[in-house]
């Protein structure tokens, strides 16, 4: 590693920071040059002799490892890379500085996440994926999308506190700054680092904060937060806990309950949410059957779902900037006059629907043979579950998005077409999906194979003729129901509606539940508070004279003030407890 390569990350970060001072011509040159030079640059880390690379910075007492190179971070590496390069591309109509800023940042953030090879630096980049995401989300405007920030905000900061708990208790126990390598859920500190993954990554109940914020953005910024948050999580996930049956059962829940929001949502963006999570799902379930086969399927269903999924957000995203909804009641019949949006969408929904051909096809499918396949423990239930959830699939994202966009009643606009930069990334995005669905085994050989030591051989081959005619069978019964129910007039019409998710929790339950059972404690607690604050400053006077004046001070503060003060302290606190 004495070669000239320099941290992955670098170009993307230090490069954001002179995107803001360029001019409109020049930043859409920088928008290509800063991705493709990482790419070179990660392609260029890979063809090192060493197999593995890891690179120590010391700090404060402890040795970062601020490089670690393997095959499963090279994966995300070249993929992170060509997201940020196909956003980039997708984004040169956009004229906010911002926006470009924070998505190359943001891209930069999720690199060094993955290449971290310790938790404090995990938890540094962890961090500025949220600080730099969450300004993609402002972009929206509006009030709507201030709101959604903050709760995608404070969703991140929590998953960041979790993991700084879950090291900070790790450094404690043993003295040493952990690498970031396989972990047991055997302890307190390895369940905070697993709740924290499990926030980015969407598990049940905390999957809001995708559905929520990523329709609140712009057409570019929810494409930036499509592929890299989620994707950075599944990539911790399969590192850290690779073959934790609890994922096998929270994949499954993935799988299924997203299908039926997505069934009833009118709103196409927030349809695309929750089939992310679904697909997701699948992912987790790879990851938590836990052989080479199935976490070797589920980060290439990753790295495919950035491409596709991507592709579909960009429809979407087009269809947005120049139709300014994508409500299904507001759409139909756009082909007429967007006609390559529409042909790059429908190969969008090919791939998700695991097409022969299309990239969903080589990919989804080594998670679900690895479940039919599976020897300690019998997961035919699993397989079923699955095969639903393909089925769904289909219909939300592979049916509905095209259909109710660019078919259907015809809604009598005619917008212009995307512009060129946005049909020259879909078009980028169109040629991999095809091109990893008719190369797998080109595709696979990028993939870590047997070098997470798990148990198995990789060895898999999706066109087999069991495997095509079944998959043929299901994608033509499944389409076949879906066109029935349209045509007895029994599927769910595309209405004006807001669907109640888990979100309830906690914009409305526990906001009831403090206002009722604890409000008035704290209430009571604060009036007692206010009265203290009165009369120690008071007692003070009294018995010292007038040498403690400015304790009175403190009557003054907001209450807000003082939490910020309480929470400084206690970060200064943990860090000192960190580094001493």
């Amino acid at each position: 590693m004495d070669s000239y390569w320099m941290h992955p990350a670098l170009p993307l970060l230090i490069g954001s920071l002179i995107l803001p001072f360029l001019s409109q011509r020049l930043r859409q040159v920088a928008l290509v040059v800063l991705p493709a030079f990482g790419l070179l640059n990660v392609i260029g880390l890979a063809s090192t002799e060493a197999a593995d690379i890891t690179r120590h910075m010391d700090f404060a007492g402890y040795v970062l490892d601020v490089l670690r190179v393997d095959k499963l971070s090279l994966l995300f590496g070249y993929l992170f890379h060509i997201a940020a390069l196909i956003g980039g591309i997708y984004s040169f109509h956009v004229k906010d500085r911002m926006q470009h800023f924070t998505g190359i940042a943001y891209a930069g953030a999720a690199v060094g996440a993955i290449f971290a090879g310790d938790l404090l630096t995990l938890f540094l980049f962890w961090e500025l994926l949220a600080v730099t995401s969450v300004f993609l989300v402002w972009a929206g405007k509006g009030v709507e999308a201030r709101k959604a920030g903050g709760r995608y905000l404070l969703a991140h900061i929590s998953s960041g506190l979790l993991l700084l708990i879950g090291t900070v208790m790790m450094v404690s126990d043993t003295g040493e700054l952990p690498t970031f390598g396989h972990m047991e859920l055997d302890s307190a500190a390895s369940w905070m680092i697993f709740l924290a993954f499990g926030i980015k990554i969407g598990f049940p109940i905390f999957h809001t904060w995708i559905v929520d914020a990523y329709p609140a953005s712009t057409a570019s910024g929810t494409l930036f937060l499509s592929a890299f948050t989620t994707k950075t999580a599944v990539y911790c996930m399969a590192r850290g806990f690779a073959g934790e049956d609890m994922l096998i059962y929270i994949g499954a829940v993935m799988c299924l309950f997203p299908i039926f929001f997505a069934v009833i949502e009118n709103d196409l963006r927030r349809v695309l949410s929750y089939s992310m999570i679904n697909q997701i799902g699948f992912m987790v379930v790879g990851i938590g059957i836990g052989t080479t086969l199935s976490v070797n399927g589920a980060v290439a269903h990753a790295f495919a779902d950035v491409i596709f999924k991507g592709l579909l957000f960009m429809s979407m995203g087009a269809v947005y900037l120049r139709v300014g909804s994508t409500k299904g009641t507001d759409l139909g019949g756009l082909y007429k006059s967007m006609p390559w949006t529409t042909g790059f969408c429908l190969v969008g929904a090919a791939s998700i629907s695991a097409v022969p051909l299309f990239s969903g096809f080589v990919t989804k499918s080594m998670i679900m043979f690895a479940a039919a396949t599976y020897q300690p423990m019998d997961l035919t239930w699993l397989w079923f579950i699955l095969l639903f959830a393909s089925a769904g699939v289909l219909e939300h994202a592979g049916i509905k998005i095209p259909y109710f966009a660019f078919f259907a009643h015809d809604s009598g606009k005619r917008p212009k077409e995307a512009p060129l930069g946005m049909r020259v990334a879909m078009g980028i995005s169109s040629v991999l999906c095809i091109l990893i669905g008719c190369f797998p085994q080109t595709f696979y050989q990028l993939l870590p194979g047997d070098e997470l030591g798990l148990a198995g051989e990789f060895k898999y081959s999706p066109y087999t003729l069991t495997h095509i005619v079944t998959q043929m069978q299901l994608l033509f019964f499944a389409a076949a129901a879906v066109f029935g129910m349209m045509l007895l007039k029994k599927y769910p019409a595309e209405v004006p509606s807001v669907n109640v998710d888990a979100d309830v929790l906690w914009r409305k339950l526990l906001p009831g539940i403090w206002k009722k059972a604890i409000g008035p404690v704290f209430l009571a607690s604060s009036a007692v508070e206010e009265r203290l604050l009165g009369w120690v400053p008071a007692q003070a006077v009294r018995t010292f004279g007038h040498g403690l004046p400015r304790l009175a001070i403190f009557k003054e503060w907001p209450q807000g003030s003082i939490v910020v003060l309480i929470t400084v302290m206690l970060s200064a606190y943990l860090g000192l407890q960190l580094f001493s």
